[in-house]
């Protein structure tokens, strides 16, 4: 047994502390990146904002919807093979950039059987892969990824989810392009309450991004973001990805089934570690395994592109607030302060 004395901060532990800035006004603000991506050499340019890849918020319509406005989306694992193929082989005549969406799996046999064929199918459709586990630290899982990279050298791989360093790097030498972190951060993840495991999310950004970046990769922060001020400190910490669940949930983009109660529409909305994720998808929650997931009734929120802009606006503010004139700026013009409050709450949570 070993005890960490070292202090690690979640997003409510910290604010940004502003700057002098020369910025007119948000508009200013480019709020967009670019990126050579460190095994496939393909070049990224976009805003580096994505919806997570569960079965609600990674949708076609969701990618269809982020597209137009240059982020992106990874898709759930549970469409079948002839949607994915045609999904991928529609993005040209949607004008829309392959970016717009992860193929996402897992490390099974017949996820690999599935890409395999889809792959074949589609072609140089699929650029960008989501290797998606819960727990990263598994030697099958390091594996898998070197096994994809090595027969799929073309691809930005994205993978995980781990919260440290160390995992970091043997990711990225194994063939990552792109890290994800987090685990347990998610609105709807019990995975901390369950196992007792996890890490706050802001310190395994900044660990993570270091360790990423000293080898040329880059990470991606996913779970955890609230409110847009989260977003504008997973970035101020070194992230150079965002992955949004809870944030993006509720929407016409998103499936699932609709609701109502007291006159008000909801949308449901699970972890894919949920008993409903597993009832739904696995034949029920296995014997040798525990829900790591709960289920939620998220308020109807209509189009996405409402919630898109309050978040983009916020992530522009926080930029003009220490002078970034673009987002790769803000990690170099941020300093943290801890606190113990956030907001005046006299009148309440909003």
């Amino acid at each position: 047994m070993h005890i960490e004395e070292s202090i690690k901060l979640d997003f409510k532990d910290v604010l940004i502390r502003p700057k002098r800035s020369t910025l007119p006004s948000r508009s200013n603000v480019d709020i967009r990146r670019e990126f050579i991506f460190h095994h496939s050499g393909k070049k990224y340019f976009g805003i580096p904002i994505m919806a997570a890849n569960m079965d609600s918020t990674g949708t076609f319509e969701m990618a269809t919807a982020l597209g137009t406005q240059g982020l992106s989306a990874a898709l759930h694992k549970h469409y079948a093979e002839n949607e994915l193929v045609g999904f991928f082989q529609s993005l040209p005549q949607k004008n829309l950039p392959r970016s717009s969406a992860f193929y996402s799996m897992g490390v099974g046999q017949a996820d690999y059987d599935k890409f395999t064929a889809v792959m074949h199918r589609a072609g140089d459709a699929v650029e960008y892969v989501c290797i998606d586990v819960a727990n990263g630290y598994t030697e099958r899982f390091i594996q898998f990824v070197k096994k994809v990279r090595n027969e799929h050298p073309h691809l930005i791989i994205m993978a995980g989810n781990v919260v440290t360093g160390d995992i970091t790097e043997e990711l990225i030498l194994a063939g990552a392009d792109i890290v994800k972190v987090g685990i347990g951060p998610g609105s709807v993840c019990t995975t901390r309450k369950m196992t007792g495991v996890g890490y706050p999310q802001l310190s395994a950004i900044i660990e993570c991004a270091d360790a990423a970046h000293g080898l040329g990769g880059l990470i991606c922060a996913d779970g955890g973001c609230v409110v847009p001020g989260d977003l504008a400190k997973a970035f101020g910490g070194g992230a150079d990805f965002i992955m949004v669940g809870g944030m993006l949930a509720g929407h016409d983009e998103c499936a699932g089934d609709t609701v109502e109660r007291d006159g008000k529409k909801y949308k449901r909305f699970y972890g894919m570690s949920s008993r409903t994720a597993m009832e739904k998808y696995a034949g029920g929650v296995a014997q040798y395994r525990a829900s790591e997931g709960k289920e939620v009734l998220v308020e109807y929120r209509g189009p996405v592109i409402n919630t898109l802009q309050d978040i983009l606006g916020g992530v522009r503010s926080a930029c003009t607030y220490v002078g970034a004139r673009k987002l790769k700026e803000l990690t170099k013009r941020t300093t943290f302060i801890r606190v113990t409050q956030q907001l005046n709450e006299v009148f309440g949570k909003s």
